[in-house]
């Protein structure tokens, strides 16, 4: 895998964020020609010869032992999501594809499995939802359609996370926090980017999103990186207004790369209050359709 800008551009970023202070050495006295460290800082603190960092950083990192990796992930001061992305960079670079995710992928959402929808529909006091790597929202349960109309919106597509945020005028409304989610959402794309470089479907977002968005090319050219896991985020939904819901991202194993998504409210909340509500008005909606149907035929 030729992934040597990839390579070069993230190494020469992490560079830029790195202060002389911060690494503990003299910021002297002469202007400093780049932001952050110089190569020689770097590969001083990695314990490297100035040629080989400056080899790694022009993208030739294939055969980079991981001792090398480690010691200039934490010459970088790199975060436990930066050093996962140098390895998966220098994996694909070696050829290897990460454990677990097969080359062949194909580009177009899969179905959910019968056994999973199951599972999706016994949650029925939380938001739950598929998400595979390229951001495309796969299953969902009855409050979690609810909770994502504004994104699902009337089913003719596969709704997904990133056109949404970037190209949806309704997402600024959805999401009070719209630049923290827009940078979010990058950078766990940009991480999946890393892991599984062959995925043409998510190549193909990218270029979508990085010629239909200026604020997504340009969060892109930041090479930040970051994985969901766990944490809070706050909402505003059209039918019942603000929520703050905490979430747990889980890996779903017997389809590597998909995630499932649980939103819960703090118990006793004006959040919890108010998914009660979205579930009763969901509940309500459904038993009209049902009716109307009914009625039709």
């Amino acid at each position: 895998m030729d992934n040597r800008a990839e390579v070069r551009e993230f190494l020469m970023s992490r560079r830029a964020k790195v202060t002389p202070e911060a690494a503990g050495l003299p910021a002297g006295l002469s202007t400093r020609r780049v932001p952050g460290l110089r190569r020689s800082e770097v590969a001083m603190l990695a314990g490297v010869s100035v040629e080989y960092y400056a080899k790694l950083e022009r993208g030739a990192i294939g055969g980079a032992s991981a001792s090398v990796l480690d010691a200039v992930a934490n010459a970088l001061a790199l975060d436990d999501a930066e050093r996962a992305h140098l390895l998966d960079l220098a994996r694909a670079a070696d050829g290897i594809p990460t454990s677990g995710r097969g080359r062949g992928r194909p580009a177009r959402p899969s179905a959910p499995r019968v056994s999973l929808e199951w599972v999706m529909t016994a949650i029925t006091g939380a938001v739950a939802v598929v998400r595979d790597p390229r951001q495309n929202l796969l299953a969902f349960n009855a409050l979690g359609r609810a909770f994502y109309s504004p994104l699902i919106g009337d089913g003719g597509r596969t709704p997904n996370f990133a056109r949404f945020q970037f190209l949806d005028p309704a997402a600024e409304d959805f999401y009070p926090d719209w630049d923290v989610f827009a940078n979010m959402c990058v950078a766990v794309m940009r991480a999946e980017a890393g892991r599984n470089p062959h995925d043409r479907g998510l190549q193909d977002l990218v270029g979508e999103l990085s010629t239909r968005s200026d604020v997504f090319r340009t969060l892109w050219a930041g090479h930040d990186v970051r994985t969901h896991g766990a944490g809070t985020k706050r909402f505003r939904h059209p039918v019942v207004g603000e929520v703050v819901l905490s979430y747990e991202e889980l890996a779903i194993t017997a389809e590597p790369g998909n995630v499932l998504l649980v939103y819960t409210a703090e118990p006793g909340s004006p959040s919890a209050e108010r998914l009660g509500l979205l579930a009763s008005w969901s509940a309500d909606a459904a038993a009209d359709a049902v009716a109307a149907d009914g009625r039709r035929r």
